[in-house]
């Protein structure tokens, strides 16, 4: 980087690149959701048949190219801001040391170097000629320095002095250009697509690339924005990201997606938009890694003879298979999984009239985080939030979200508002019942975000009127919300319970909600409300072993008609339409099971 070829930056045109980038981001995804919900979702609403699936297979991969094309258009806005960001402040750097020079007397000569005018020091016999000087960029070592301000003492110029400092201004004002642009130049170019159509999962894991490169180079430009409150409320969530304009929000958007779409009080729209980004990409990039891991091998079992009984065995061709990949291959495939059943959600939008999904939290690490949301729950007028129980995690995930969307439609039925459903697993949900389920720590744990999570729908709330809140759990999910009373302010106006083991305080009235509006279900052959009743067999269970079913614990217990522990969502069930009254606002007509007889034998 040559000092005219920086004197001629123009940080303006490069930020109107980016606008245009940006602009043309923003009609991509105009043009994804109207595929995704207006067109897809119509024709799944109103017609079958194989010309209607093969139309859908290609909206989706039209979809998909629009999606792409958005996510690459903000990188490239976001890598043109940044990149204008480093020149423009190192031209501003420039530009304000010719001026210091040219009003010294100075001239600054097209290589950088710095000519200073003849002078005289105080009580020198003679007029000192002038001359030039070329400077040093980053002059950080010490014996260097105290050899230049020898030389600046003992010359006989006194703008010798200032010449080397505007000199060295200069080179350093160069140096940091062209360094930046170095940075820059190779971030820029990867960001290109190939020039087929298909939008593969190797195309979202080199997204993922790019990403962390623009990232890695832009870090100085995105530390100038202005940073989410460390630890802060929903609301305080919900004021920075209002106080951000168009090209800080769409620079968080495109280089951290996933601090964007985790942060609660953001709008819905946003947390969505963010969390895709990231499915895709977390997609792209598993489904990459598995097809470099050799696949396990056909033959899996044998057979030994051990004593007088044949014994099935693994063979040893797939026990070196595991003992090298199958931890790996295990954890992408269930990840994986998941990933495919929210995607599933997404296109089922429109098919019985089932609302816009959104993604309102997402990781694949450890366990898995999903967060689903059937309609805006921003503008609805009833908000319920689900928490599922033990065994809980991210490759099964498609029960869960299915449980919310039957819910929706029942709910949504009773035409007394709009609805919003949401399936929460913002936690690390014990994964076995035996070992983990009786332990309290994973509810204690995971209580502290589901509260914010319902805060987080206030600071959201994009219309004016409250929205009814109804907060959800099953089995251990109960236990959940139970700890999330217990430890803060649990932010809901009724609370469903089903297949309880046990919530962690004594009595409905400490639920935080109005007196009436803690529900149960218990169904006929459910063991898990009795594994609470008659104590879990663990050393870490808070409380008293007193659970919702109990008649004392003064929660309404709702007529149920599945049998197990699984059965409470089951489509056109009375357990299900007891549910989605409640969440409607219209629990006058739920069925009630008849109160116990006070004295056996006695009616």
């Amino acid at each position: 980087m040559d000092l005219e070829t920086l004197r001629a930056f123009k940080q303006a045109e490069y930020e109107e690149a980016a606008d245009g980038y940006r602009a043309v981001g923003d009609m991509a995804m105009a043009a994804k959701d109207t595929i995704d919900t207006k067109i897809s979702g119509g024709i799944r609403g109103e017609l079958e048949g194989k010309a209607a699936e093969a139309a859908l297979g290609e909206l989706k991969e039209l979809s998909k190219n629009f999606h792409y094309a958005q996510t690459e258009c903000g990188l490239v806005s976001t890598a043109l801001n940044g990149f204008a960001f480093d020149l423009g402040a190192a031209k501003r750097k420039l530009d304000a040391a010719i001026a210091d020079a040219q009003a010294a007397n100075c001239t600054v000569n097209p290589n950088g170097s710095v000519g200073f005018p003849p002078g005289t020091k105080p009580g020198a016999d003679k007029t000192a000629d002038g001359g030039t000087v070329t400077g040093s960029a980053g002059m950080t070592d010490p014996t260097a320095n105290a050899i230049e301000r020898q030389a600046i003492n003992i010359h006989p110029n006194p703008h010798y002095g200032k010449a080397i400092e505007f000199a060295n201004r200069i080179a350093d004002a160069l140096k940091e250009a062209t360094e930046a642009d170095a940075k820059w130049a190779p971030k820029l170019r990867a960001l290109k697509a190939d020039d087929d159509l298909t939008v593969s999962d190797r195309d979202w894991s080199d997204a993922q690339s790019d990403m962390g490169g623009v990232k890695e180079a832009g870090k100085s430009y995105l530390d100038s924005l202005p940073q989410p409150p460390r630890d802060g409320s929903p609301k305080d969530n919900a004021n920075w990201w209002k106080g951000l304009d168009a090209e800080q929000q769409a620079a968080w958007l495109s280089l951290r997606p996933e601090a964007v779409g985790a942060l609660d009080g953001l709008p819905s729209t946003v947390r969505d938009e963010a969390n895709r980004v990231v499915l895709a990409e977390k997609h792209g990039q598993y489904q990459t890694e598995l097809n470099s891991i050799p696949k396990p091998p056909a033959n899996e079992w044998t057979w030994i003879t051990a004593g007088m009984y044949p014994a099935k065995v693994h063979t040893d061709e797939w026990m070196a298979w595991d003992r090298q990949h199958g931890d790996r291959y295990r954890e992408l495939t269930g990840a994986l999984k998941g990933m495919d059943a929210i995607q599933g959600r997404f296109d089922r939008t429109g098919i019985k009239g089932t609302p816009e999904a959104y993604l309102l939290g997402f990781s694949p690490e450890g366990n898995g985080r999903a967060i689903v949301a059937n309609g805006n729950p921003d503008t609805a007028d009833h908000q319920a939030v689900y928490v599922p129980g033990t065994t809980a995690n991210l490759s099964g995930i498609d029960g869960d979200i299915k449980r919310m969307e039957r819910l929706w439609s029942v709910a949504n039925g009773a035409d007394n508002g709009s609805v919003s459903t949401v399936t929460w697993l913002g936690y690390d949900a014990p994964q076995d019942i035996v070992k983990d389920s009786p332990f309290s720590h994973y509810a204690n744990d995971g209580a502290p975000a589901y509260n914010r999570f319902l805060d987080g729908l206030d600071a959201s709330r994009a219309v004016d009127s409250d929205p009814h809140r109804t907060a959800i759990g099953h089995s251990y999910g109960t236990t959940l919300i139970g700890s999330a009373a217990r430890q803060g302010d649990l932010n809901a106006d009724d609370v469903i319970l089903a297949g309880s083991p046990g919530v962690q305080v004594p009595k409905a009235e400490q639920l935080d909600v109005p007196k009436g509006h803690v529900w149960n279900e218990e169904a006929d052959g459910d063991p898990v409300p009795d594994i609470g009743r008659f104590g879990h067999g663990g050393t870490d269970w808070d409380g008293p072993f007193q659970i919702p079913s109990d008649p004392t614990f003064g929660a309404n217990q709702m007529t149920t008609d599945g049998s197990g522990h699984s059965d409470y969502w089951n489509e056109g069930s009375t357990s299900l339409e007891n549910q989605a009254l409640v969440v409607a606002g219209e629990p006058e007509h739920v069925k009630l099971k008849p109160p116990p007889n006070p004295t056996p034998g006695v009616r």
